[in-house]
């Protein structure tokens, strides 16, 4: 193995951040080339794949990857999802499901609504999950796989001090102004008469069952869970504690093939028909319908949160404590509040375009250590909400230093040890699994290696 095979790695890695971006169809442009470039044991690399990848880079205006390199980081993602069929990792479809729930409503939000949507692309939202479902699957899989490899690396202050000295003074990088900001969420509620509404049209489902329709047909042409759906509403046999408890309790209540009353849980009402208990494990499928988002009512969340911005204002009581107990964003609020970056975990956040928009619009006329008043909010994922803003700290831009950037300094010496242990893996894994690319690729020699000698 040649020492540019670890040189590599690194660049590898950056490249597969983005592979597990929404896709090259989300961006609005189609890719339709489909021939069959390369194979890692039965995981096959289409062409398709790696324009999209290129076509992700140009779209975020980065750099984008040569073929070779492109090709080498496709390679690395098939090796990752050939070792996880190996070593039995695996991601639960209902994980999945939620996945795609999350970037469809994401995409709803950024086009508008699930009509923009349709147009745009000419296909129904069904189509659509379908065809990101098998893509998302192998995203979770390989990061899932990735998790595993480096699940026990570990950082010491002491490694993060030797790290930050063997920096140059004069190579310190400058750290742009960054903010530490906490929220306190609540989320809108389904009316009354969303529930009625969708209550009854799951009780004529339930109906027409009884008088003699299949439960696989209606979950497949009504239920609003497009992946067990496809399975006719079936979400296989689960442990107890894998499900919602809203949704497990009412389960287990129901005898083999009895059909229960709508059942609301925080993912919307289901109508659940109970297949089979197998000791500690239990076959269910259901009919999912969901709240329109847009019809909402705010009204509670508002009153609680104008309690809340009222008590904190004038009882000083604290924000982290009032947001572990109040806030429903299950995301921040064990954080007492604080928005963390997405991929490194970190509190502090760059004070730049980067940032939403109208946050950052918010932020330039808020004074530090103040708390906004309640406003809308519409979450990432397409939700209904309103939140109030906690203003914690603001970090001027400075050279970095070991004091004020010691979180920094740690993830990046975090990220340095795992590209370290995913290099050793790589090198061992390579020997493991068969791969074969296109003779057109035969020069890229990946990992450093000619096709011919693997």
């Amino acid at each position: 193995m040649k020492n540019t095979f670890i040189k590599r790695l690194g660049a590898i890695f950056v490249l597969l951040s983005l592979i597990t971006s929404i896709g090259g169809w989300a961006q609005g442009k189609s890719i339709s080339i489909n021939k069959v470039i390369g194979k890692v044991d039965n995981y096959y690399i289409l062409l398709s794949d790696l324009e999209e990848l290129i076509l992700q880079y140009q779209q975020q205006n980065q750099p984008a990857p040569n073929r070779c390199q492109a090709m080498e980081s496709l390679v690395v993602r098939k090796m990752l999802l050939a070792k996880a069929e190996i070593d039995s990792v695996e991601v639960e479809d209902k994980i999945v499901d939620s996945q795609i729930n999350s970037r469809m409503e994401y995409m709803a939000k950024r086009f508008g609504s699930e009509k923009n949507i349709v147009e745009a692309y000419g296909k129904s939202i069904e189509t659509l999950k379908a065809e990101l479902r098998g893509q998302i699957k192998e995203e979770m899989v390989s990061e899932k796989m990735q998790g595993k490899i480096t699940e026990a690396i570990k950082v010491t202050p002491n490694e993060v001090r030797k790290f930050f000295n063997s920096i140059p003074k004069d190579s310190l990088p400058y750290i742009p102004a960054e903010v530490e900001i906490g929220q306190i969420v609540r989320f809108a509620k389904v009316t009354k008469a969303q529930k009625e509404e969708l209550r009854n049209r799951l009780l004529e489902y339930k109906g027409r069952v009884e008088k003699g329709e299949d439960f696989a047909s209606l979950a497949s042409a009504y239920s609003e869970d497009i992946g067990s759906a496809q399975q006719g509403g079936s979400l296989g046999f689960a442990k107890r504690g894998d499900m919602v408890a809203d949704f497990e309790g009412a389960a287990l209540k129901l005898k083999p093939n009895e059909i229960s009353e709508p059942i609301e849980s925080e993912f919307g009402l289901h109508l659940i028909q109970l297949l089979e208990t197998r000791g500690a494990e239990y076959h269910a499928r259901h009919i999912l319908l969901r709240p329109d988002y847009n019809r909402m009512d705010l009204s509670e969340p508002k009153h609680i949160l104008d309690s809340l911005y009222k008590l904190m204002t004038t009882d000083s009581l604290k924000f982290e404590k009032i947001a572990k107990t109040w806030s429903e964003d299950k995301g921040t609020a064990d954080a007492g509040g604080l928005i963390k970056d997405n991929q490194t975990g970190a509190s502090r956040l760059a004070l730049d375009a980067s940032m939403d928009y109208s946050l950052y619009m918010m932020l330039d006329t808020m004074k530090v250590g103040k708390i906004s008043l309640p406003m809308n909010y519409r979450t990432d994922d397409g939700k209904t909400a309103m939140r109030i803003i906690y203003y914690k700290s603001r970090i001027e831009p400075h050279t970095a230093s070991l004091k004020e950037d010691f979180e920094k300094m740690t993830n990046i010496v975090l990220a340095n040890k795992k590209t370290k242990a995913v290099d050793e893996w790589f090198k061992k894994a390579v020997s493991d699994v068969f791969i074969k690319v296109d003779p057109e690729y035969n020069s890229c020699k990946i990992f450093g290696i000619n096709q011919e000698d693997n």
